[in-house]
Protein backbone atom coordinates (compact mmCIF):
# COMPACT_ATOMS: atom_id res chain seq x y z
CA UNK A 1 0.00 0.00 0.00
CA UNK A 2 1.17 3.58 -0.84
CA UNK A 3 0.37 6.61 1.50
CA UNK A 4 0.58 10.25 0.48
CA UNK A 5 2.79 12.74 2.08
CA UNK A 6 3.01 16.61 2.41
CA UNK A 7 6.77 17.82 2.75
CA UNK A 8 8.43 21.65 2.72
CA UNK A 9 11.16 23.40 2.78
CA UNK A 10 11.92 26.52 4.08
CA UNK A 11 14.38 29.35 4.67
CA UNK A 12 12.90 31.22 7.08
CA UNK A 13 15.99 33.71 7.87
CA UNK A 14 15.78 33.34 11.91
CA UNK A 15 12.11 35.03 11.08
CA UNK A 16 13.43 38.06 10.00
CA UNK A 17 10.99 39.49 6.83
CA UNK A 18 11.28 41.87 4.09
CA UNK A 19 10.77 44.99 6.34
CA UNK A 20 13.92 43.66 8.62
CA UNK A 21 11.69 42.73 11.65
CA UNK A 22 11.73 39.92 13.45
CA UNK A 23 7.80 37.94 13.82
CA UNK A 24 8.20 34.38 14.07
CA UNK A 25 4.34 33.99 14.02
CA UNK A 26 4.46 35.07 10.35
CA UNK A 27 6.24 32.29 9.76
CA UNK A 28 3.99 29.95 11.27
CA UNK A 29 0.93 31.50 9.14
CA UNK A 30 2.78 30.51 6.00
CA UNK A 31 3.45 26.65 7.78
CA UNK A 32 -0.41 27.07 8.54
CA UNK A 33 -1.17 28.02 4.86
CA UNK A 34 1.00 25.16 3.12
CA UNK A 35 -0.25 22.34 6.20
CA UNK A 36 2.40 20.15 5.21
CA UNK A 37 3.19 17.02 7.73
CA UNK A 38 6.75 17.18 7.57
CA UNK A 39 8.58 20.56 7.64
CA UNK A 40 12.40 20.97 7.30
CA UNK A 41 14.00 24.50 8.69
CA UNK A 42 17.15 26.55 7.40
CA UNK A 43 18.10 29.57 9.56
CA UNK A 44 15.81 28.18 12.18
CA UNK A 45 18.17 29.23 14.93
CA UNK A 46 19.94 32.88 15.31
CA UNK A 47 23.35 32.71 14.75
CA UNK A 48 25.15 34.43 17.69
CA UNK A 49 25.22 33.77 21.53
CA UNK A 50 22.74 30.51 22.54
CA UNK A 51 21.82 30.55 19.27
CA UNK A 52 18.01 30.43 20.37
CA UNK A 53 15.10 28.99 17.88
CA UNK A 54 13.94 31.87 15.57
CA UNK A 55 10.11 30.29 16.53
CA UNK A 56 10.02 30.34 20.39
CA UNK A 57 9.01 26.99 21.59
CA UNK A 58 6.11 28.44 23.69
CA UNK A 59 4.91 29.65 20.32
CA UNK A 60 5.26 26.59 18.26
CA UNK A 61 3.65 24.83 21.22
CA UNK A 62 0.61 27.40 21.16
CA UNK A 63 0.36 26.59 16.91
CA UNK A 64 -0.66 23.05 17.79
CA UNK A 65 0.40 21.20 14.86
CA UNK A 66 4.27 20.41 14.55
CA UNK A 67 6.77 19.27 17.09
CA UNK A 68 10.61 19.69 16.02
CA UNK A 69 12.55 16.29 15.70
CA UNK A 70 15.75 16.46 18.54
CA UNK A 71 18.45 17.26 16.76
CA UNK A 72 20.05 20.57 18.74
CA UNK A 73 22.94 20.00 20.30
CA UNK A 74 21.97 23.11 22.15
CA UNK A 75 19.05 23.51 24.75
CA UNK A 76 17.93 26.50 23.29
CA UNK A 77 18.09 25.60 19.82
CA UNK A 78 15.84 24.25 17.26
CA UNK A 79 18.28 22.65 14.88
CA UNK A 80 21.82 21.86 14.25
CA UNK A 81 23.45 25.22 12.52
CA UNK A 82 19.69 26.23 11.69
CA UNK A 83 18.63 23.07 9.94
CA UNK A 84 15.55 22.29 11.76
CA UNK A 85 12.81 19.33 11.11
CA UNK A 86 9.37 19.59 12.46
CA UNK A 87 6.81 16.91 12.39
CA UNK A 88 2.83 16.68 12.46
CA UNK A 89 2.03 16.12 16.07
CA UNK A 90 0.28 12.44 16.00
CA UNK A 91 0.91 11.57 12.22
CA UNK A 92 4.59 11.25 12.01
CA UNK A 93 6.85 9.34 14.59
CA UNK A 94 10.45 9.92 14.78
CA UNK A 95 12.58 6.39 14.94
CA UNK A 96 16.22 8.06 14.60
CA UNK A 97 17.72 11.81 13.85
CA UNK A 98 20.73 13.21 14.11
CA UNK A 99 23.27 16.22 12.48
CA UNK A 100 25.35 14.91 9.52
CA UNK A 101 29.30 16.01 9.77
CA UNK A 102 30.08 17.90 6.49
CA UNK A 103 33.41 20.12 5.25
CA UNK A 104 32.53 23.31 5.79
CA UNK A 105 34.41 27.38 4.73
CA UNK A 106 31.64 28.82 6.63
CA UNK A 107 28.49 27.53 9.29
CA UNK A 108 26.80 25.49 7.51
CA UNK A 109 25.24 21.94 8.46
CA UNK A 110 23.14 19.05 7.07
CA UNK A 111 20.65 16.74 9.45
CA UNK A 112 18.73 13.55 8.93
CA UNK A 113 15.75 11.54 10.20
CA UNK A 114 14.22 8.37 9.55
CA UNK A 115 10.41 8.85 9.54
CA UNK A 116 7.83 6.99 9.57
CA UNK A 117 4.23 7.49 8.76
CA UNK A 118 1.14 5.15 9.10
CA UNK A 119 3.86 2.61 9.04
CA UNK A 120 5.89 3.59 6.07
CA UNK A 121 9.50 4.47 6.99
CA UNK A 122 10.55 7.79 5.43
CA UNK A 123 14.24 9.33 5.41
CA UNK A 124 14.58 12.97 5.06
CA UNK A 125 17.50 15.05 4.93
CA UNK A 126 17.94 19.01 5.34
CA UNK A 127 20.33 21.02 4.14
CA UNK A 128 21.93 24.49 3.98
CA UNK A 129 25.25 24.58 1.66
CA UNK A 130 27.72 26.98 1.50
CA UNK A 131 28.09 29.85 -1.20
CA UNK A 132 31.11 28.60 -2.94
CA UNK A 133 30.72 26.03 -5.62
CA UNK A 134 33.53 23.84 -4.98
CA UNK A 135 32.27 23.45 -0.77
CA UNK A 136 28.78 22.78 -1.97
CA UNK A 137 29.77 19.45 -4.42
CA UNK A 138 32.20 18.41 -1.47
CA UNK A 139 29.31 19.03 1.26
CA UNK A 140 26.72 17.49 -1.41
CA UNK A 141 29.43 14.20 -1.29
CA UNK A 142 29.70 13.77 2.07
CA UNK A 143 26.02 14.06 2.76
CA UNK A 144 24.93 11.69 0.30
CA UNK A 145 27.62 9.21 1.34
CA UNK A 146 26.24 9.15 4.83
CA UNK A 147 22.61 8.79 3.70
CA UNK A 148 21.30 7.79 0.24
CA UNK A 149 22.87 3.74 -0.44
CA UNK A 150 20.87 3.51 -3.54
CA UNK A 151 21.00 0.02 -3.33
CA UNK A 152 19.31 -0.77 -0.43
CA UNK A 153 16.31 1.21 -1.96
CA UNK A 154 14.76 3.36 0.96
CA UNK A 155 12.34 5.97 0.34
CA UNK A 156 14.47 9.49 0.73
CA UNK A 157 13.78 13.16 0.37
CA UNK A 158 16.51 15.61 0.17
CA UNK A 159 16.00 19.20 0.15
CA UNK A 160 16.97 22.22 1.66
CA UNK A 161 18.67 25.58 0.45
CA UNK A 162 21.57 24.57 -1.60
CA UNK A 163 22.59 27.92 -3.03
CA UNK A 164 23.21 26.92 -6.13
CA UNK A 165 22.34 29.01 -9.16
CA UNK A 166 23.24 27.15 -11.73
CA UNK A 167 19.93 24.94 -13.46
CA UNK A 168 21.85 22.03 -13.56
CA UNK A 169 25.84 21.63 -12.74
CA UNK A 170 27.48 21.64 -9.40
CA UNK A 171 26.30 19.80 -6.45
CA UNK A 172 22.92 19.30 -8.69
CA UNK A 173 24.50 16.87 -10.77
CA UNK A 174 25.67 15.23 -7.61
CA UNK A 175 22.24 14.69 -5.71
CA UNK A 176 20.49 13.86 -9.45
CA UNK A 177 22.89 11.18 -9.94
CA UNK A 178 20.86 8.54 -8.25
CA UNK A 179 17.80 10.20 -7.31
CA UNK A 180 15.07 12.89 -9.16
CA UNK A 181 15.46 16.57 -9.00
CA UNK A 182 11.66 17.45 -8.08
CA UNK A 183 10.67 20.57 -10.72
CA UNK A 184 10.18 23.72 -8.71
CA UNK A 185 10.19 27.11 -9.51
CA UNK A 186 12.09 30.17 -8.66
CA UNK A 187 12.28 31.26 -4.66
CA UNK A 188 14.47 33.85 -4.11
CA UNK A 189 14.05 36.91 -3.13
CA UNK A 190 10.81 36.33 -2.22
CA UNK A 191 9.57 40.00 -3.18
CA UNK A 192 11.06 38.72 -6.85
CA UNK A 193 12.31 35.57 -6.62
CA UNK A 194 14.87 34.79 -9.90
CA UNK A 195 16.80 32.17 -8.37
CA UNK A 196 15.57 28.10 -7.90
CA UNK A 197 17.91 28.26 -4.67
CA UNK A 198 15.51 26.03 -3.12
CA UNK A 199 15.40 22.56 -4.03
CA UNK A 200 14.04 19.07 -3.22
CA UNK A 201 15.25 15.07 -4.33
CA UNK A 202 13.66 11.99 -3.91
CA UNK A 203 14.62 8.40 -4.42
CA UNK A 204 13.99 4.87 -3.28
CA UNK A 205 10.16 4.66 -4.91
CA UNK A 206 8.96 8.12 -3.73
CA UNK A 207 6.88 9.13 -6.67
CA UNK A 208 5.96 12.92 -6.67
CA UNK A 209 2.08 13.58 -7.22
CA UNK A 210 2.32 17.63 -6.83
CA UNK A 211 5.02 20.02 -6.38
CA UNK A 212 5.04 24.31 -6.64
CA UNK A 213 6.44 27.28 -4.44
CA UNK A 214 3.99 28.61 -1.99
CA UNK A 215 3.96 32.32 -2.81
CA UNK A 216 1.18 34.12 -0.82
CA UNK A 217 1.04 37.49 0.43
CA UNK A 218 2.67 36.60 3.87
CA UNK A 219 4.56 34.39 2.07
CA UNK A 220 6.70 37.13 0.32
CA UNK A 221 7.19 39.12 3.21
CA UNK A 222 7.77 36.34 6.24
CA UNK A 223 11.57 35.79 5.10
CA UNK A 224 14.01 36.37 2.18
CA UNK A 225 13.09 32.84 0.56
CA UNK A 226 9.74 31.40 -0.21
CA UNK A 227 8.96 28.03 0.34
CA UNK A 228 9.14 25.20 -1.49
CA UNK A 229 6.26 21.96 -1.26
CA UNK A 230 5.89 18.56 -2.81
CA UNK A 231 3.34 16.35 -2.19
CA UNK A 232 4.54 12.44 -2.51
CA UNK A 233 3.29 9.37 -2.85
CA UNK A 234 5.76 6.38 -1.01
Amino acid sequence: MRIMVVIASYNIRKAIGADRRRRPERILEVLAEIDADIVVLQEADRRFGEREAAIPFHMLAEHGHYRPVPIARRQASMGWHGNAILVREGKVEIEACDALTIPMLEPRGAVCADLRIRGHRLRVVGMHLDLSGLWRRRQAQAILSQVANPADGAPIVMCGDLNEWRPRQGCLQDFGLHHDNVPLGHTFPARRPVGKLDRMFVGGGVRVEEAGVHSSLTARTASDHLPIWARLRI
